[in-house]
């Protein structure tokens, strides 16, 4: 019995503190920065680590603060010209990692259902090939937060 609510802690609490229910899996360091209302677009930023001995695909991401949320990448042209647009299904080989932060990767979350506020969480899940899904509470920072120490 004392095994079984042990059991049951560790996957109640591994979305609170970052960590993937997969044991494969690491979600470290997600963040967010606060959104100016809902009429723009917010973002959040995390690791995604690969601890297993297969590669996994991340093929995307929900969340039920925004209408929609896709993984993006940010890239500057040799003309310093910024672009954004949808990475696609994103690989991660056995004992890698792969960081979304400000300026690249990204978490895009579009057509915010609600503010995103600083000093609060959201719940944003990551989808594998495989079917699996990695549950993750985001905690939002302030707008001009830089990284989660921030």
């Amino acid at each position: 019995m004392r095994r079984r609510l042990i059991a049951l802690a560790i996957m109640l609490l591994a979305p609170a503190i970052g960590m993937a229910a997969d044991p494969q899996i690491a979600v470290e360091e997600p963040w967010a920065r606060a959104s100016i209302g809902t009429s723009r677009p917010g973002a959040a930023y995390f690791t995604v680590r690969n601890a297993g001995d297969a590669p996994v695909t991340l093929t995307g991401i929900r969340t039920e603060v925004a209408g929609k949320a896709e993984i993006h990448e940010s890239s500057t042209s040799a003309n310093g010209v910024s672009t954004m647009a949808p990475a696609g299904d994103i690989t991660i080989a056995p004992g890698e990692a792969v960081a979304l932060e400000p300026g690249g990767l990204h978490a895009m979350l579009m057509q915010l259902n609600t503010p995103l506020v600083e000093g609060e969480t959201f719940p944003l899940t990551l989808v594998f090939e495989d079917g699996g899904e990695v549950p993750v509470e985001v905690p939002i920072l302030g707008i001009a937060a830089r990284g989660p120490s921030d």
